[in-house]
This record gives C-alpha cells, sequence and structure tokens, in this order.
C-alpha cells in the first residue's frame, strides 16, 4: 500500500461521485457535531468535505467555511446541496491536501477532517500540516475509523496502518502547543451491508491550540 494507489486519487474518488446515487448519508458527522456544537463560530477549514454534508452543517451554525476535496465531482455535488440561504458562508475549493499550500497560509479558528484515511507516512505529514493552521485559542477536530472495528463485521480494509487512534493522533501535537480536550473512541450503531446491526467505534481527537504556530 502507498500513496500511489488509485483509492488515494481524485480520479477513483470522481467515478465515485458521478453516479446518481449519494454517496453518503447527508447528515453531519455525529461525532463533529458533538464536538463543535458549543463553540463559538468563527472561520472553519473543512477537509475531504466530500458531499458537503459536515461543511453546510458549520455553516448553518454560523462558521464561515471552507469545504476542501480533490475530488471536482464531490464538490459539484456539495455545491448544489447547499441552501441558498447558506451560500455565502462557504467556499468550496478543489485541492490535494496532501500538497495544497492555501494563499497566505490562513488561519482558522477550527480546522476539521473526518474519515480521511491515508498511509500512516502520508496522514502524518497531512495531519501536522491541518494542524499548522489552527489559529491561537482555535481547535483541531480529527474523526476517523478505529483500529478496533477491523475486529468486527463492519468490512474495513486489512490493512491496519490505515486506521488510527486518538493517542497516535495526541502523540503528534506538540504538547507545549496544545491542549487535548478530546481523546476517545466514540461508540455508534452501523449497520453492516447484509443489514446486521454492529457497534463500531470512532477515534475522535479535540484539541485547543494554546499558542501560536511556527509560521506566525
Amino acid at each position: 500500500m502507498t500513496e500511489n494507489d488509485p483509492r488515494f486519487s481524485a480520479a477513483f474518488w470522481d467515478r465515485r461521485y458521478s453516479g446518481t446515487g449519494q454517496v453518503w448519508s447527508g447528515e453531519p458527522n455525529s461525532a463533529l457535531v458533538e464536538e463543535v456544537s458549543l463553540l463559538a463560530p468563527g472561520t472553519a477549514l473543512e477537509v475531504g468535505c466530500g458531499e458537503g454534508a459536515d461543511a453546510i452543517w458549520l455553516a448553518g451554525q454560523g462558521w464561515q467555511v471552507t469545504g476542501v476535496d480533490f475530488s471536482a465531482q464531490a464538490l459539484q455535488r456539495a455545491a448544489g446541496h447547499t441552501p441558498a440561504r447558506l451560500a455565502g458562508r462557504i467556499t468550496w475549493q478543489q485541492a490535494d491536501i496532501r500538497h495544497w499550500q492555501p494563499g497566505e497560509r490562513p488561519r482558522y479558528d477550527l480546522v476539521t477532517a473526518s474519515f480521511s484515511h491515508f498511509p500512516r507516512p502520508v496522514r502524518e505529514s497531512v495531519f501536522a500540516a491541518l494542524a499548522d493552521r489552527v489559529a491561537p485559542e482555535g481547535h483541531l477536530v480529527i474523526v476517523g475509523h478505529h483500529p478496533g472495528d477491523l475486529d468486527t463485521a463492519m468490512p474495513r480494509p486489512a490493512e491496519p496502518g490505515l486506521f488510527y487512534t486518538a493517542d497516535d493522533l495526541a502523540a503528534g501535537l506538540p504538547g507545549h502547543e496544545w491542549k487535548v480536550l478530546t481523546r476517545t473512541a466514540r461508540p455508534r450503531t452501523a449497520t453492516t451491508p447484509d443489514g446486521t446491526p454492529v457497534t463500531i467505534h470512532d477515534t475522535v481527537l479535540t484539541a485547543r491550540r494554546t499558542r501560536a504556530s511556527r509560521w506566525g
């Protein structure tokens, strides 16, 4: 498994989003909702935004959102799902987060990514770059599939290196710059493709930056 695996390409996801059916539920990530609901709205960067449910929810809570994805098809769907009343609160931007260098390196009050699963060296680089874009006193929220799910009936790639715990994520944050607020494996009920209910766990990390970043 390498970064050049077709699953990690924009072309792969463009094909997946080019069909007529909805790929995801259209509902915001429940872990994100739980972690962000009590935060004061500001500017937000939502990475790997897909069809836009999380970004749209954030905009509806008063955030000014930049939604980024490397799939043009995903962004077309996201824009099409955006209510007219929220259109001015969301900017959709096509970019590959592995290489993205936003102009003048803006800071955000919230940076979030949900279910972004790359090989470990790429993942660590990507998440470090996202953390670096959080403003002082801003928050980083990362949600992913927990490696414990490999032992459930829920279909997951048999590639443990794609998955991570909250401890793995926290270890990548410089302790003198961050305060970890949530570090957990959050249970939820899901349904397997054959209709069997199963309990799975989402890795959830929420951390607040307590001082300026190195590029400040």
